[in-house]
């Protein structure tokens, strides 16, 4: 095959929704899968600026920031194929005069219906679609390997893979936590090596238990494409990907609180996945802070696909060198 004009190594969410944004501008665009666990499938696809914001109970900039990541979602799904749906949202349990308050702090439309807080603010997508649309949308744009360095030359970059080297002028790390690549700048290597791994764990039930996001104390039910999502885990530290039975339960009892009924037996596949948190828990989406034509899509958190369309534009518009947007701004990898 011919070299790539630009290369993003990784193939998560970030990764290939970057892909897409450079396709659709006219960029030729090669993604390297290193195949293996991709914690981007393992997610319940929340689009959900106005409970993310609530629970970790962040400033009005910063929910701000989420909702503005949401508003990019409609025009993105309907050019990439990803299936995106609004569908209410609600908490339970817990102290709910508190979550309603926070909610309309920030600037999200919320409602009190008896013990529970309902918003229509928030959405979400199915992971598995949305993975395999952005991979029909990028065709033979994935080729699959491993890089095991990068050097870097005058006009851009040599990228050597187990059975090919490839060159290009513009490199994009969506690497997720994974090790630094050989031959990374300094500065880069040691932002990369900074991304603290989050294990979670969810589970996929063959139930019909929720038509939207239930969310409460220690657990989410959502719909998922043949039944139910359950999760999810935020274990700081973790990089195994083996399903903690232990984990399970804990995480079925508090469903069950949740959902406000009595346990009954259910089909459940257990799932894990590391994902990768900056210090600040915002994605580094942006210039790397040394080496010319080196860029950064890293770190979401478990805001993965709420932000994705974002990390895609503000790295598309730094390769194409446009004036930084207040989201690039937010995310630069060279705040830190």
């Amino acid at each position: 095959m011919s070299s790539p004009a630009i290369v993003i190594i990784g193939a998560g969410v970030l990764g290939l929704s970057t892909a897409f944004e450079l396709t659709r501008r006219g960029h030729r665009v090669t993604v390297v899968d290193p195949g293996g666990p991709n914690a981007s499938r393992v997610a319940a696809g929340m689009v959900a600026p106005a409970m993310e914001a609530a629970i970790d109970d962040v400033s009005p900039d910063r929910a701000a920031l989420l909702r503005a990541g949401r508003d990019l979602w409609p025009a993105f799904a309907q050019a990439s194929g990803v299936a995106f749906a609004r569908r209410p949202a609600e908490w339970r349990g817990g102290d709910v005069d508190a979550m309603a308050a926070r909610l309309m702090a920030l600037g999200f439309e919320a409602r009190r219906d008896g013990d529970r807080v309902i918003t229509d603010e928030d959405g979400q997508i199915q992971p598995e679609q949305a993975m395999a649309a952005l991979h029909a949308a990028l065709g033979d744009g994935i080729i699959q390997g491993r890089v095991v360095r990068l050097t870097a030359q005058s006009d851009g970059w040599t990228i050597e893979l187990d059975d090919r080297t490839l060159t290009a002028s513009a490199v994009v790390l969506a690497t997720g936590a994974g090790d630094a690549i050989s031959g990374s700048p300094e500065a880069t290597r040691t932002l990369v090596e900074d991304v603290q791994p989050i294990r979670g764990q969810i589970g996929v039930a063959k139930a019909d238990l929720a038509s939207h996001a239930l969310r409460g104390p220690g657990a989410y039910v959502a719909p998922m494409t043949g039944g139910a999502v359950i999760g999810a885990t935020m274990e700081p530290g973790r990089r195994d990907t083996v399903p903690d039975a232990a984990v399970g339960e804990r995480l079925l009892e508090a469903a069950w609180r949740v959902l406000g009924r009595s346990p009954e037996p259910l089909d459940i596949e257990w799932r894990a996945g590391v994902r990768g948190a900056s210090p600040d828990g915002l994605p580094m989406a942006g210039p790397a802070p040394d080496g010319a034509g080196l860029f950064l899509a890293l770190a979401p958190r478990r805001n993965g696909w709420l932000l994705a369309p974002m990390v895609g534009a503000v790295v598309a518009d730094a390769i194409e060198g446009r004036a930084p947007s207040p989201a690039a701004r937010a995310l630069d990898p060279r705040r830190f």
